[in-house]
Protein backbone atom coordinates (compact mmCIF):
# COMPACT_ATOMS: atom_id res chain seq x y z
CA UNK A 1 0.00 0.00 0.00
CA UNK A 2 1.77 3.52 -0.99
CA UNK A 3 2.02 5.67 1.78
CA UNK A 4 1.79 9.46 1.04
CA UNK A 5 3.67 11.68 3.17
CA UNK A 6 2.05 14.36 5.04
CA UNK A 7 3.51 17.73 3.64
CA UNK A 8 3.92 20.90 6.07
CA UNK A 9 1.88 23.83 4.70
CA UNK A 10 3.14 27.42 6.03
CA UNK A 11 0.72 30.48 5.49
CA UNK A 12 3.60 32.86 5.61
CA UNK A 13 7.53 32.98 4.62
CA UNK A 14 10.59 34.94 5.69
CA UNK A 15 10.53 38.37 4.69
CA UNK A 16 13.63 39.00 1.73
CA UNK A 17 16.72 41.32 2.58
CA UNK A 18 18.48 43.48 -0.07
CA UNK A 19 22.32 43.98 0.67
CA UNK A 20 23.62 46.83 -1.22
CA UNK A 21 22.95 49.14 -4.28
CA UNK A 22 23.94 49.34 -7.60
CA UNK A 23 24.34 52.22 -9.75
CA UNK A 24 21.17 51.81 -11.49
CA UNK A 25 19.78 52.55 -8.08
CA UNK A 26 21.90 55.45 -6.91
CA UNK A 27 24.35 52.85 -4.85
CA UNK A 28 27.87 52.23 -6.30
CA UNK A 29 27.75 48.57 -5.30
CA UNK A 30 29.26 46.43 -8.58
CA UNK A 31 27.48 43.14 -6.72
CA UNK A 32 24.29 42.74 -4.47
CA UNK A 33 22.51 39.99 -2.93
CA UNK A 34 19.24 39.26 -1.37
CA UNK A 35 18.47 36.66 0.94
CA UNK A 36 15.85 35.59 2.85
CA UNK A 37 11.87 34.67 1.44
CA UNK A 38 11.93 31.15 2.58
CA UNK A 39 8.38 29.88 2.80
CA UNK A 40 9.70 26.60 4.56
CA UNK A 41 11.97 25.27 7.08
CA UNK A 42 15.44 25.28 6.16
CA UNK A 43 16.90 22.77 2.67
CA UNK A 44 13.19 20.77 3.18
CA UNK A 45 12.70 21.82 -0.57
CA UNK A 46 9.85 19.42 -0.85
CA UNK A 47 7.55 21.68 1.78
CA UNK A 48 8.33 25.26 0.20
CA UNK A 49 10.80 27.08 -1.53
CA UNK A 50 14.16 28.65 -0.75
CA UNK A 51 14.72 31.29 -3.31
CA UNK A 52 17.96 32.43 -2.11
CA UNK A 53 21.27 30.97 -1.37
CA UNK A 54 22.65 32.05 2.44
CA UNK A 55 25.51 34.30 2.57
CA UNK A 56 28.61 34.52 4.02
CA UNK A 57 30.14 37.76 5.40
CA UNK A 58 34.07 38.37 5.83
CA UNK A 59 35.07 40.35 8.69
CA UNK A 60 36.90 42.68 8.80
CA UNK A 61 38.34 45.73 11.92
CA UNK A 62 39.17 48.63 11.45
CA UNK A 63 42.15 48.07 14.08
CA UNK A 64 44.65 45.26 14.63
CA UNK A 65 42.47 42.93 16.51
CA UNK A 66 44.67 42.56 19.71
CA UNK A 67 43.44 39.21 20.69
CA UNK A 68 42.71 36.87 17.35
CA UNK A 69 45.33 33.66 17.85
CA UNK A 70 48.16 33.11 15.23
CA UNK A 71 45.82 30.38 13.17
CA UNK A 72 43.42 33.03 12.41
CA UNK A 73 45.84 36.16 11.93
CA UNK A 74 47.95 34.34 9.57
CA UNK A 75 45.87 34.25 6.30
CA UNK A 76 45.65 38.25 6.68
CA UNK A 77 49.27 38.98 7.42
CA UNK A 78 50.57 42.59 6.27
CA UNK A 79 46.72 43.94 5.98
CA UNK A 80 45.84 43.62 9.89
CA UNK A 81 46.37 47.18 10.41
CA UNK A 82 45.01 48.41 7.37
CA UNK A 83 41.02 47.91 6.67
CA UNK A 84 41.12 49.00 3.22
CA UNK A 85 43.99 46.84 2.55
CA UNK A 86 42.40 43.89 4.54
CA UNK A 87 39.18 44.27 2.83
CA UNK A 88 40.54 44.23 -0.91
CA UNK A 89 42.45 41.07 0.33
CA UNK A 90 39.07 39.80 1.55
CA UNK A 91 37.21 40.12 -1.34
CA UNK A 92 40.31 40.11 -4.23
CA UNK A 93 42.16 37.26 -2.73
CA UNK A 94 39.40 34.93 -1.01
CA UNK A 95 36.09 36.01 -3.53
CA UNK A 96 33.97 37.67 -0.31
CA UNK A 97 30.81 38.33 -1.57
CA UNK A 98 30.04 40.91 1.23
CA UNK A 99 32.11 42.36 3.99
CA UNK A 100 31.53 43.31 7.59
CA UNK A 101 33.54 45.68 9.42
CA UNK A 102 33.46 45.74 12.95
CA UNK A 103 34.23 49.90 14.27
CA UNK A 104 36.64 48.64 17.24
CA UNK A 105 38.64 51.38 17.15
CA UNK A 106 36.16 53.70 18.77
CA UNK A 107 35.33 52.01 21.55
CA UNK A 108 36.58 54.12 24.67
CA UNK A 109 38.67 50.89 25.75
CA UNK A 110 40.38 50.34 22.05
CA UNK A 111 41.17 54.12 20.48
CA UNK A 112 38.25 55.95 20.84
CA UNK A 113 38.08 57.20 17.87
CA UNK A 114 36.58 59.79 16.32
CA UNK A 115 33.18 59.43 14.26
CA UNK A 116 34.78 61.53 11.24
CA UNK A 117 37.40 58.79 11.24
CA UNK A 118 35.45 55.79 11.78
CA UNK A 119 33.32 58.06 8.66
CA UNK A 120 36.58 58.20 6.67
CA UNK A 121 37.18 54.54 6.93
CA UNK A 122 33.85 53.51 5.81
CA UNK A 123 34.07 55.63 2.50
CA UNK A 124 37.35 54.89 1.95
CA UNK A 125 36.63 50.77 2.16
CA UNK A 126 33.18 52.08 -0.54
CA UNK A 127 35.39 53.21 -2.44
CA UNK A 128 38.22 50.42 -2.99
CA UNK A 129 35.58 47.26 -2.87
CA UNK A 130 32.36 46.94 -4.78
CA UNK A 131 30.82 44.11 -2.53
CA UNK A 132 27.75 45.19 -0.09
CA UNK A 133 28.89 46.03 3.14
CA UNK A 134 27.53 45.22 6.94
CA UNK A 135 28.61 47.75 9.29
CA UNK A 136 29.05 47.17 13.19
CA UNK A 137 29.80 49.68 16.33
CA UNK A 138 31.96 49.24 18.53
CA UNK A 139 29.28 48.14 21.12
CA UNK A 140 29.57 51.22 23.32
CA UNK A 141 25.95 52.36 23.17
CA UNK A 142 26.73 56.00 24.17
CA UNK A 143 29.94 55.94 21.66
CA UNK A 144 27.92 54.46 18.72
CA UNK A 145 25.26 56.64 18.93
CA UNK A 146 27.67 59.05 17.93
CA UNK A 147 29.56 57.13 15.34
CA UNK A 148 27.34 55.19 13.34
CA UNK A 149 24.79 58.41 12.27
CA UNK A 150 28.30 59.73 10.88
CA UNK A 151 28.80 56.77 8.75
CA UNK A 152 25.47 56.44 7.60
CA UNK A 153 25.62 59.67 6.47
CA UNK A 154 29.12 58.71 4.88
CA UNK A 155 27.37 55.68 2.93
CA UNK A 156 23.87 57.13 2.21
CA UNK A 157 22.46 55.45 -0.75
CA UNK A 158 24.98 51.88 -0.52
CA UNK A 159 21.71 50.32 1.36
CA UNK A 160 24.52 48.78 3.92
CA UNK A 161 23.37 46.55 6.76
CA UNK A 162 23.70 48.86 10.33
CA UNK A 163 24.03 47.47 13.47
CA UNK A 164 23.17 46.93 16.17
CA UNK A 165 19.93 48.26 17.52
CA UNK A 166 18.67 47.15 20.75
CA UNK A 167 15.87 47.35 22.85
CA UNK A 168 17.73 49.73 25.27
CA UNK A 169 19.62 51.80 22.20
CA UNK A 170 17.84 51.81 19.16
CA UNK A 171 16.11 54.91 18.26
CA UNK A 172 19.38 56.94 16.90
CA UNK A 173 20.25 54.17 14.53
CA UNK A 174 17.18 53.46 13.13
CA UNK A 175 16.54 57.07 12.59
CA UNK A 176 19.86 57.53 10.64
CA UNK A 177 19.20 54.64 8.89
CA UNK A 178 16.02 55.87 7.79
CA UNK A 179 17.06 58.53 6.81
CA UNK A 180 20.05 57.59 4.71
CA UNK A 181 18.93 54.39 2.97
CA UNK A 182 20.16 51.42 5.30
CA UNK A 183 18.62 48.22 6.37
CA UNK A 184 18.99 47.50 10.37
CA UNK A 185 20.59 44.61 12.55
CA UNK A 186 17.98 44.27 15.42
CA UNK A 187 19.51 42.37 18.32
CA UNK A 188 18.22 40.33 21.29
CA UNK A 189 19.88 38.04 23.63
CA UNK A 190 18.84 34.70 22.89
CA UNK A 191 14.88 35.54 23.55
CA UNK A 192 12.36 35.20 21.13
CA UNK A 193 9.82 37.88 23.20
CA UNK A 194 12.72 40.06 23.02
CA UNK A 195 13.50 39.79 19.54
CA UNK A 196 9.99 40.41 18.30
CA UNK A 197 9.65 43.40 20.72
CA UNK A 198 12.76 44.67 19.10
CA UNK A 199 11.03 44.90 15.65
CA UNK A 200 8.08 45.82 17.05
CA UNK A 201 9.88 48.94 18.58
CA UNK A 202 11.98 49.50 15.20
CA UNK A 203 8.85 49.31 12.94
CA UNK A 204 6.91 52.18 15.36
CA UNK A 205 9.21 54.35 14.15
CA UNK A 206 8.38 53.59 10.61
CA UNK A 207 11.04 51.36 9.41
CA UNK A 208 10.11 48.92 7.04
CA UNK A 209 9.86 45.41 7.88
CA UNK A 210 11.54 44.16 5.00
CA UNK A 211 14.80 46.07 5.82
CA UNK A 212 15.73 44.16 9.17
CA UNK A 213 17.59 41.06 9.99
CA UNK A 214 17.10 39.53 13.34
CA UNK A 215 20.52 38.49 15.20
CA UNK A 216 19.58 36.79 18.23
CA UNK A 217 23.16 36.72 19.46
CA UNK A 218 24.43 32.96 19.20
CA UNK A 219 26.67 31.00 20.93
CA UNK A 220 29.27 28.35 19.18
CA UNK A 221 30.04 24.74 19.87
CA UNK A 222 29.94 23.66 23.22
CA UNK A 223 29.34 27.53 24.42
CA UNK A 224 25.69 27.33 24.28
CA UNK A 225 24.71 27.00 20.67
CA UNK A 226 21.86 24.66 21.45
CA UNK A 227 20.29 27.04 23.20
CA UNK A 228 20.69 29.23 20.29
CA UNK A 229 19.22 27.02 17.67
CA UNK A 230 16.19 26.38 19.76
CA UNK A 231 15.32 30.01 19.80
CA UNK A 232 15.89 30.57 16.27
CA UNK A 233 13.93 27.57 15.22
CA UNK A 234 11.33 28.23 17.32
CA UNK A 235 11.65 32.06 15.74
CA UNK A 236 11.29 30.72 12.38
CA UNK A 237 8.18 28.36 12.90
CA UNK A 238 6.42 31.21 14.43
CA UNK A 239 7.25 33.10 11.43
CA UNK A 240 6.35 30.67 9.07
CA UNK A 241 3.13 30.45 11.16
CA UNK A 242 2.16 34.15 10.10
CA UNK A 243 4.11 36.14 12.87
CA UNK A 244 4.85 38.96 10.52
CA UNK A 245 7.19 40.61 13.76
CA UNK A 246 9.56 37.18 13.23
CA UNK A 247 9.34 36.85 9.84
CA UNK A 248 12.57 38.01 9.11
CA UNK A 249 16.17 36.75 7.92
CA UNK A 250 18.52 35.82 10.29
CA UNK A 251 22.29 37.29 10.64
CA UNK A 252 24.49 34.68 13.12
CA UNK A 253 28.41 35.93 14.13
CA UNK A 254 29.83 32.65 14.19
CA UNK A 255 33.37 33.66 13.60
CA UNK A 256 33.51 35.92 16.74
CA UNK A 257 31.67 33.62 19.25
CA UNK A 258 33.42 30.52 17.93
CA UNK A 259 37.22 32.08 17.28
CA UNK A 260 36.96 32.89 21.48
CA UNK A 261 36.21 29.31 22.43
CA UNK A 262 39.36 28.06 24.58
CA UNK A 263 39.01 24.92 22.18
CA UNK A 264 40.12 27.11 19.28
CA UNK A 265 42.35 29.51 20.31
CA UNK A 266 44.50 27.93 23.09
CA UNK A 267 47.98 27.49 21.81
CA UNK A 268 48.91 23.24 21.36
CA UNK A 269 51.67 24.03 23.57
CA UNK A 270 49.26 24.32 27.08
CA UNK A 271 47.58 21.47 25.78
CA UNK A 272 49.70 19.11 23.47
CA UNK A 273 46.53 16.24 23.28
CA UNK A 274 44.48 19.08 21.89
CA UNK A 275 45.87 19.00 18.85
CA UNK A 276 47.11 22.02 16.07
CA UNK A 277 45.18 25.42 16.71
CA UNK A 278 44.37 26.01 13.45
CA UNK A 279 42.53 22.62 13.14
CA UNK A 280 40.79 22.85 16.18
CA UNK A 281 40.00 26.95 15.04
CA UNK A 282 38.64 25.90 11.70
CA UNK A 283 36.46 22.77 13.49
CA UNK A 284 35.05 25.39 15.68
CA UNK A 285 33.89 27.70 13.36
CA UNK A 286 32.98 25.31 10.93
CA UNK A 287 30.52 23.59 13.03
CA UNK A 288 29.35 26.41 14.50
CA UNK A 289 28.58 27.59 10.93
CA UNK A 290 26.76 24.32 9.78
CA UNK A 291 24.22 24.11 12.89
CA UNK A 292 23.68 27.75 11.96
CA UNK A 293 22.62 26.79 8.77
CA UNK A 294 20.34 24.28 9.89
CA UNK A 295 17.92 26.18 12.21
CA UNK A 296 18.03 28.72 9.49
CA UNK A 297 20.76 31.50 9.52
CA UNK A 298 20.68 33.76 6.24
CA UNK A 299 23.99 35.51 6.58
CA UNK A 300 27.00 34.39 8.34
CA UNK A 301 29.86 36.48 9.68
CA UNK A 302 32.98 34.20 9.43
CA UNK A 303 36.26 35.40 9.73
CA UNK A 304 39.00 32.55 8.38
CA UNK A 305 39.14 31.83 5.22
CA UNK A 306 39.49 28.16 4.91
CA UNK A 307 36.70 28.12 7.03
CA UNK A 308 34.46 29.62 4.91
CA UNK A 309 35.13 28.20 1.92
CA UNK A 310 34.13 24.65 3.63
CA UNK A 311 30.65 26.37 4.71
CA UNK A 312 30.19 27.12 1.61
CA UNK A 313 30.69 23.74 -0.10
CA UNK A 314 27.91 22.57 2.84
CA UNK A 315 25.77 25.20 1.68
CA UNK A 316 26.53 24.07 -2.56
CA UNK A 317 25.47 20.81 -0.92
CA UNK A 318 22.27 21.74 0.86
CA UNK A 319 21.32 23.64 -2.10
CA UNK A 320 20.80 20.91 -4.09
CA UNK A 321 17.26 20.36 -4.32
Amino acid sequence: MAVELIRDKWVNKVNTLKLGSGMEEGGSRSSTLTVGGVSTLPYLFSDGQMPHRPVIAMEILDTKPPDWPKALSEPFNGVLDNPVEWAKKCVNEYKAEVLCLKLQSTHPDFGDASPDKAASTVKAILGAVGVPLIILGSGNDEKDNLVLPKCSEAAKGENCLFGDATQENYKTLTASCLADGHSIIAESPIDINIAKQVNILISDMGFPLEKIAINPTIGALGYGMEYAYSIMERARLAALAGDKMLSMPFICFVGFEAWRAKEAKTPQAEHPEWGPEVERGLMWEVITATSMLLCGADILVMRHPKAISIVNQTIDKLMKK
